[in-house]
């Protein structure tokens, strides 16, 4: 990464819009991965104009989670950089964390007769009812002495535990195995230091899912991420820029909150991001716009529907381009094929559309294989920064 010293002040504006889980590979409907597939003109005639690559979220071979992903979008390298979901997931719902707390990420799932794992996301339970289960939870579920025990609902399955006292510590294995037909898996330590906060996450559970046992779908509980705040220099320290991001879902929030991002105002339908964007441009420099249903789709493993997803982000992108960003990347922050269902390591494609420095290449649609032969080649996705921030003006030249 470029030293800190070579951060150079600018009026240019970057937008940076990430699709979730992009990245693919082809179906076995053809020979096309869903990008490929999909209706994008827009984005097909950016990448005309721009220039394209493959950037690796992590390093070869290894499987990003969505925080790990994003902190390398956001210049962070993920190696380095390492926090937990539940921290990202707590800063997303605005809970207020304080040092020494334990943050974890929870989904209802259900479990068949013998206890083992039917579905890990519980059919995607609908949040009014996720938050009708927190109340019992924190009805019913009683810490130990000297513990203050919260249950929070983050949206449609997904919650965050947090557990506040003194000597706790997050370094816990998760109980989601990450697969069905498993029952979850124990709270296990991960050192010394975390065997007493184990033994109060396994009382915890035991008694969450006595109180969820009579529920359908949702009668157990998965739980991942521990963690507790870290302490990393923010987003305009290192790059001086003021930031702002624009997400729907909290643990995206979350991550851009934790590097000291301004978060604006959730949006409902991608079709509202432009306004929210346009709120704050004249007041900030960067500008993260997340966009989740192409994960959802990935996970699901539904093709066509991860392909429409694409398709209508590319509707938006007339509105995006009207606000006139020197420098708009698009991209994900993983790859999550369809045949898989699930987050992968395959390199994700990035578009960079830069009209006054770009070198634009070969490349004439959007898609894997054509970024395979763009011109930013092929490289680690926390070095993105760097060159969306050369193309923006803001790196002063290095060395004599």
């Amino acid at each position: 990464m470029f030293p800190d010293t070579l951060v150079h002040d600018s009026k240019s504006k970057i937008l940076l819009a990430v699709l979730d889980g992009l990245g693919d590979i082809p179906g076995p409907g053809g020979p096309e991965t869903p990008l490929e597939a999909a209706h994008t003109p827009h984005l097909d005639r950016l990448a005309r104009e721009g220039t394209s690559g493959l950037f690796t979220p992590v390093a070869p071979g290894i499987t990003p989670g969505s925080g790990p992903g994003h902190l390398a979008l956001f210049g962070y390298d993920p190696a380095t950089y390492q926090v937990g979901r539940g921290v990202l997931s707590a800063l997303g719902i605005d809970f207020r964390l304080e040092p020494g707390d334990v943050a974890a990420r929870f989904n209802f799932c259900s479990l068949d007769p013998d206890g083992n794992i039917s579905d890990r996301r519980a059919g995607r339970l609908p949040t009014e009812t996720n938050r009708r289960l927190v109340e019992q939870l924190r009805e019913r579920v009683k810490p130990p002495s000297g513990v203050s025990l919260y249950w929070e609902t983050e949206t449609e399955h997904r919650g965050v535990l947090v557990l506040r006292g003194r000597e706790l510590c997050g370094n816990l294995r998760d109980t989601d195995p990450q697969q069905t037909g498993r029952p979850a898996l124990p709270v296990t330590p991960l050192d010394d230091e975390a065997r007493a906060t184990s033994s109060i996450v396994q009382s915890v559970l035991d008694q969450a899912h006595w109180t969820l046992k009579g529920e359908h779908p949702a009668n157990g509980l998965l739980i991942r991420g521990f963690a507790t705040l870290p302490r990393w220099p923010n987003f305009r320290e290192r790059f001086g820029m003021k930031a702002c991001a624009v997400a729907k879902y909290p643990m995206y929030r979350g991550v851009a909150r934790l590097v000291g991002m301004t978060v604006a105002r959730r949006y409902d339908a991608l079709s509202e991001a432009p306004a929210l964007l346009a709120e704050a441009w004249a007041s900030h420099d960067f500008f993260f716009l997340h966009f989740k249903d192409p994960d959802k789709a990935g996970e699901d493993g539904d093709f066509e529907r991860k392909k429409k997803a694409i398709a209508s982000f590319d509707l938006v992108v007339p509105d995006l381009l009207a606000l006139r960003p020197d420098v708009f990347v698009v991209t994900g922050d993983h790859s999550t094929p369809v045949a898989m269902r699930q987050h992968s390591w395959h390199p994700v494609p990035v578009l960079l559309h830069a009209p006054a420095t770009v070198r634009p290449d070969q490349v004439e649609r959007f898609g894997e294989r054509p970024a395979q032969q763009g011109g930013l080649g092929q490289r680690l996705m926390y070095e993105l920064m760097a060159l969306m921030m050369a193309h923006a003006g803001r790196l002063a030249k290095f060395g004599a």
